[in-house]
């Protein structure tokens, strides 16, 4: 899983600028960044946290700044290029730039790359490469031309794997004299012609030139690479919404610029074009091995509108968090320690983000535990990464030959009838190989919601469930599964996609909520559903207590009946588990009528009773909601509706047991505390030593 949070204008642009940047590096720490803006021709260091610069530099008019600036972490000192071949370097301390140190080298430059821990390196728009000491103490000696005619740089990045530095490059060469790129980021031109990808190790010297393959007539036109072990994993994105990995050793053989060889390379992602055929710009970054940061993209739920910064898992094909951007999103990010920095509008956002391990029982929801009898089909869940010989070997053994490739599916459930789509879509999913249904599972759902919402009497049951009791389908998939299983009052489809589903908005999570509320209890008794939670809860009994307070609850509250049928606690036990954020989700519990809050309410009550007296009950029981998840709900509901509760006519009482009931908690809490630190002192005075032939020692508890 991936999470956005809550974003802030590091600054904003005067009206008379333009982005784009020349590029954002890394400061003295985590907390400094050095963005460099050659609109205003200066480099400026911003304290992140604070959102203000602590220092400034500025050219004098008539220069120009041609390279972003970077930190020097071995001198503590920053180096930037002017004008494309004067090195300007200065520390923290000094104000006026024109009196930092200056060197002019021989050959025009195309960047300086800086990494932690590393010395800076020069990259010139020859192709050559220098480390920047090397090239200060001799500025003006000659530079080697490795580039050949009419080729012309597009993108450079350094990766450091520990003493081993190595440059990568890509350039495009045509017959047309295109005009060559003169700052850094400059990715998103769409020009035909030959692209190739150059890498530059630099421990040992040696250099390996190969040649990217065309999409379509297409350039890649945004790279993002990182280190993995011996591995260089360099992703590139097409205007076509393709995402390509090639794997490069870190230590290639040294065959000469000459030798071109081809990139191998594996799609591991196709992103949502909507209706666009082709983009105008876009970006991307890689955040970790399983997942990257995309802007420029259509949302899959957003109509044509482009102003989103997306996080995707690349493993799984799914959308983990998304946010919209004002003010039109430039074809630039950058990634640093946890935050997003992109430009929109006028002004650059910083936008944290958190990603979690990427297992299937995180992507997909909580992993089922499997009993002695269940057969192994499910080791799917262990590692989605396991594609062995063997495995692939019985995918391809247990094809038949009538199965329909994924656009003849496509096709079929634009037109058939549900009897002949859920045969031929059931047979699509049982027998295509696990890699190519990742990929296909989510266009086969879009295509039967969509239909579905305009045919009325076309609903294919059997189907949505075999999607949903796969390992292939997140609501971000296919965002509107969710909302039609409600309209259509599927409620088993619904409880398989609260459980299945750990990316629900939590817009949608109150929508499921007041839709389960406002069900009759007769209309949902005739749905199949798993009522294990339920039955779990009524076989539960009170134990005795030595709390005065728990004794009260025990005898005053336990045997009290449930508010709700059977099947309607079912699903909401299924919504109380699904993962949301307080402030988002008390906004859209607003919208519940009074009365949908009292019957919820009276709920939580009746679970929190249950459950309160027996603390073994959620680990026996894993579809059961825990006690906290209970007391965070009943928190958030009474904020949203207080003053409605408080003039409502039976409303008292709940509230006073409730509040009752939050109370013991805080107090049962506060008395572990107590036990803790006296378990500590325990411990600690058991292993002081000696304490003499006779001692006495009082140890108060409580």
């Amino acid at each position: 899983m991936a999470t956005l949070f809550e974003g802030y204008t590091l600054f904003r642009v005067e009206s008379n600028q333009t982005f784009p940047f020349l590029g954002i590096e890394q400061g003295t720490d985590v907390d400094h960044v050095v963005v460099t803006n050659n609109s205003s021709r200066s480099v400026t260091v911003y304290k992140v946290s604070d959102q203000k610069p602590t220092g400034s530099w500025t050219v004098k008019q008539g220069q120009k700044i041609s390279s972003s600036a970077v930190f020097n972490s071995r001198t503590q000192e920053y180096v930037v290029v002017t004008d494309n071949r004067v090195f300007r370097i200065w520390k923290e301390e000094e104000i006026n730039m024109e009196k930092a140190f200056k060197a002019t080298v021989s050959s025009d430059v195309y960047g300086v790359l800086s990494a932690a821990d590393s010395e800076p390196v020069v990259l010139f728009s020859s192709g050559a490469v220098r480390f920047l000491d090397s090239l200060l103490s001799s500025p003006q000696q000659p530079i080697e031309v490795v580039l050949a005619d009419q080729e012309s740089m597009r993108w450079c990045t350094l990766v450091n794997a520990g003493e081993q530095p190595t440059v990568l490059f890509s350039t495009e060469q045509s017959g047309l004299n295109n005009k060559k790129v003169s700052h850094l980021l400059d990715m998103c031109v769409f020009q035909r012609g030959e692209h190739f990808l150059y890498v530059q190790s630099l421990n040992p010297n040696t250099l390996v030139k190969h040649r990217f393959e065309n999409e379509s007539d297409l350039s890649p036109i945004v790279f993002s690479a990182t280190s993995r072990g011996n591995n260089i994993h360099l992703l590139y994105l097409y205007l076509n919404g393709c995402v390509y990995e090639s794997v490069l050793p870190m230590r290639a053989s040294n065959t000469g610029a000459e030798g071109v060889q081809a990139l191998p390379r594996s799609m591991c992602l196709r992103l949502p074009m909507g209706d666009e055929v082709l983009l105008s710009a876009a970006t991307a970054v890689v955040l970790d091995e399983a997942h990257i940061a995309v802007a420029g993209f259509p949302h899959p739920s957003a109509g044509p509108c482009k102003d989103y910064l997306c996080i995707w898992n690349t493993n799984f094909q799914t959308l983990q968090a998304c946010k919209e951007m004002s003010g039109g999103i430039s074809n630039q990010i950058w990634c640093f320690s946890g935050k997003l920095f992109i430009p929109h509008g006028k002004m650059l956002s910083v936008v944290p983000f958190q990603c979690q391990t990427s297992t299937l029982a995180a992507v997909m929801g909580k992993l089922k535990h499997k009993s002695q009898n269940e057969p192994d089909s499910h080791s799917v869940f262990s590692n989605w990464a396991e594609d062995t010989q063997e495995s692939r070997l019985k995918s391809r053994n247990a094809r038949v030959s009538s199965v329909l490739t994924v656009n003849q599916v496509v096709k079929l459930i634009k037109s058939a009838a549900v009897e002949d789509v859920e045969a031929e879509v059931g047979k699509f999913i049982n027998h295509t190989p696990q890699l190519e249904l990742q990929l296909a599972a989510g266009r086969v759902a879009l295509e039967l919601v969509s239909r579905s919402q305009i045919d009325a009497t076309f609903y294919p049951k059997s189907v949505f469930q075999q999607l949903l009791e796969s390992p292939y389908l997140c609501y971000s998939a296919c965002p509107d599964l969710l909302l039609l299983a409600m309209v259509k009052k599927d409620f088993r489809l619904c409880q398989i996609a609260f459980r299945k589903f750990p990316d629900i908005p939590e817009a949608v999570t109150c929508a499921c909520l007041k839709t389960v509320l406002s069900a009759s209890d007769d209309e949902m008794q005739s749905v199949e559903l798993d009522c294990e939670s339920v039955i779990f809860l009524e076989a539960m009994v009170a134990p005795e207590s030595n709390l005065e307070e728990d004794s009260k609850l025990a005898n005053n509250d336990v045997y009290m009946k449930c508010p709700v049928g059977d099947h309607k606690a079912v699903l909401l036990n299924g919504i109380l588990q699904i993962a949301y954020t307080d402030q988002s989700l008390m906004a859209h519990l607003k919208d519940l009528t009074v009365a949908q809050v009292l019957v919820f309410l009276e709920y939580l009550r009746y679970l929190y009773l249950k459950l309160s007296k027996d603390p073994q009950t959620h680990s026996r029981a894993s579809r059961i909601p825990s006690l906290s998840q209970i007391i965070e709900w009943v928190c958030l509901v009474l904020d949203a509706h207080f003053t409605a509760l408080a003039l409502a006519p039976g409303a008292k009482e709940l509230v006073s047991d409730l509040h009752r009931y939050t109370r013991y908690q805080v107090k049962l809490c506060a008395q572990l505390g107590k036990l803790e630190g006296s378990l500590h002192y325990l411990q600690k005075s058991k292993l002081s030593g000696n304490v003499g032939t006779y001692s006495i020692e009082v140890i108060e508890l409580y």
